[in-house]
């Protein structure tokens, strides 16, 4: 204890406040503020100079805790009318003052100590607290304030909404997120039309905006567990997603009513099911997943088959590795790998002539259509190499997801 007492004394040579004497001991002991911690080691010592009675004249802080009010009641006013139940407190401090205080440390010996930023957030945080009615959080807020001290500026982070669903795609025409042109970027040009898009609509332009809409946002996001082709349906039980909404004034949504109008204004497009609140490790968990996929494969042969030689001959797939090259059709678009999947098992659902349906379960990533044709090789081995006979797909469909929400 004399020690600290003798530390005290070198430290209060110069003018203190008791938040700044305090934080030189804030390690010491919980349960009391800084400010509180101070005054109780000021009054341990005898003959103690008193606290200034203007904290302007702080060696340390320069009466900035003497503005911690004025702090919470900006960063309330920045936020007013959006809903939200936790929040975190992040300020940026003039930088001589930060310089001053770490070499204020080393000069009298300090090693108990806190920074002025640290408790100026949490000291902002607690008057925040009472004017909002809600709780500082450090795991998951939904709004961080970040306060400048130095301009009395005050920028909200309001941590966007997400919301989890289950999408079934009926058209052939629409992909699943917004397909920017790419001659003009969006601008808009004649190969597109001057509509800044390859096509109209996608499966987030039916949901995301109705989501948005709702929320009050300002942007939206659509993030799959993995995509299909423009032309390949999503059936089945449906693929999960989730709609990201940047800077919601609104939380609490009736998500039923969400959903319905997302089905009643998608006209058959597209439907989802299963729409509730989410967050963002769901949303990460969803675009890192990996989990197979079941499809049905329409194709035509160049000549009938028959029945069952083919379904020998294609079952001998199943179980076995196939490696693919990056496809000729998206080479322009994706880097030029090679990827070895696994085909967990094939068959020959139907045979009409030269026209065969198959069903495929595979590893996620599979690229089906050249599992069927063999793109030139690309893909090896392939159901046309093995019956010996070319064919082209004429439909996809993806049937189902085998996701732990299947």
């Amino acid at each position: 204890m004399s020690d600290r007492l003798e530390l005290a004394g070198r430290a209060l040579q110069r003018p203190l406040c008791n938040h700044c004497l305090g934080r030189l001991f804030a390690s010491v002991s919980s349960g009391l503020s800084n400010d509180q911690r101070g005054a109780i080691i000021r009054s341990s010592l005898p003959d103690p100079p008193k606290a200034p009675e203007d904290r302007k004249t702080c060696f340390i802080c320069r009466g900035l805790f003497d503005e911690v009010d004025k702090f919470a009641e900006l960063a309330a006013k920045s936020t007013k009318g959006y809903e939200f139940s936790t929040f975190l407190v992040g300020t940026k401090i003039d930088a001589e003052l930060v310089e001053n205080e770490e070499a204020f440390w080393t000069e009298v010996g300090a090693k108990e100590t806190e920074s002025l930023k640290t408790e100026m957030n949490r000291e902002i945080g607690k008057v925040l607290e009472g004017k909002l009615g809600k709780s500082a959080e450090f795991a998951n807020p939904e709004v961080v304030y970040l306060i400048d001290t130095r301009f009395d500026r005050i920028t909200p982070d309001i941590t966007p909404l997400f919301a989890y669903g289950r999408y079934r795609k009926f058209s052939r025409e629409i992909p699943q997120t917004r397909w920017p042109c790419r001659e003009c970027r969006g601008k808009g040009c004649p190969h597109c039309g001057g509509k800044g898009r390859m096509y109209e609509q996608s499966v987030q332009d039916l949901t995301g905006p109705i989501v948005m809409r709702h929320a009050e946002g300002t942007e939206d996001f659509f993030h799959g567990m993995g995509r299909e082709d423009i032309d390949a349906r999503m059936l089945g039980n449906g693929r999960p997603f989730v709609v990201e909404v940047r800077r919601p004034r609104k939380r609490t949504l009736d998500l039923d009513a969400v959903q319905a109008e997302i089905n009643a204004s998608a006209k058959g497009l597209v439907e989802v099911e299963g729409l509730r609140m989410s967050n963002r490790a769901e949303m990460r968990a969803i675009k890192e997943s990996t989990h197979p996929k079941t499809y049905r494969v329409r194709v035509r042969f160049q000549h009938p088959l028959d029945h069952g030689k083919l379904n020998e001959l294609v079952t001998s797939l199943a179980g076995k590795p196939i490696n693919q090259q990056t496809p000729n059709r998206v080479a322009h678009r994706r880097a030029d790998l090679e990827r070895h999947r696994t085909i967990r098992d094939i068959k020959v659902e139907s045979v009409d002539g030269p026209e065969v349906v198959f069903v495929v379960e595979a590893d996620s990533g599979t690229y089906i259509k050249e599992l069927m044709h063999g793109d030139e090789g690309r893909t090896q081995p392939n159901v046309a190499g093995l019956v010996g006979v070319p064919c082209e797909v004429l439909e996809l469909d993806v049937i189902g997801i085998k996701d732990q929400g299947a």
